[in-house]
């Protein structure tokens, strides 16, 4: 025979069945974690932002990012970015990065997969050999990547690229921090072709 419980039980139960069904969904419990869908950000994208030197000047630069479907499976995209400035002497200067990311067990993070190993597995790179970290994840109408830099003394630099879903293209807000305070924070409108 099962006792009898009183209301005040009852609810302590009830109480404590809801904290137990909320915690198994907040550590993704109750099933195979999803992916993102990253396939909206898919397009190239162009715009110029204003980049403010230390000496007061300002520095413009044309900004261009890709970001698409690597061939050979589903659960991987890459995202290239281009930066070009022209210098006072009449100079252009382009730094381009393109990074592969791959869906992780965590449900909207991704892995970059940046070198390939002896094995021919794709694999990140080692921030204790001055390479950088890199990761990235998607929030709602926003895809980050981060890097992350360990500098030959320790110091530590974390920059991240928030590309968020707008009419007609991406807000990108780029930021840095060394050792944990701001250093910068650039914001531009990057136009879909």
């Amino acid at each position: 025979m099962l006792p009898r419980l009183d209301s005040a039980q009852i609810a302590h139960l009830c109480i404590g069945g809801i904290a137990a069904l909320m915690l198994m969904v907040a550590l993704g419990l109750t099933g195979p974690a999803m992916a993102a869908d990253v396939r909206p950000f898919f397009g190239d994208y162009e715009g110029s932002l204003v980049v403010p030197n230390p000496d007061g000047t300002e520095e413009h630069r044309d900004a261009t990012v890709e970001i698409g479907p690597i061939s050979d499976s589903e659960d991987s995209f890459f995202v290239q970015w281009t930066t070009t400035s022209l210098k006072k002497d009449g100079r252009r200067k382009t730094k381009s990065y393109n990074v592969e990311f791959q869906a992780t067990e965590r449900s909207d993070i991704f892995a970059a997969a940046m070198k390939r190993n002896v094995f021919g597995h794709t694999v990140q790179l080692d921030p204790m050999k001055g390479e950088p970290y890199v990761w990235g994840r998607i929030v709602g109408d926003t895809l980050t990547v981060f890097s992350m830099f360990i500098g030959p003394n320790g110091d530590y630099e974390m920059q991240q690229y928030d590309r968020t879903l707008a009419e007609g293209g991406l807000d990108l807000v780029y930021s840095s921090h060394r050792n944990g305070f701001p250093r910068k924070e650039l914001k531009t409108f990057l136009e879909r072709h």
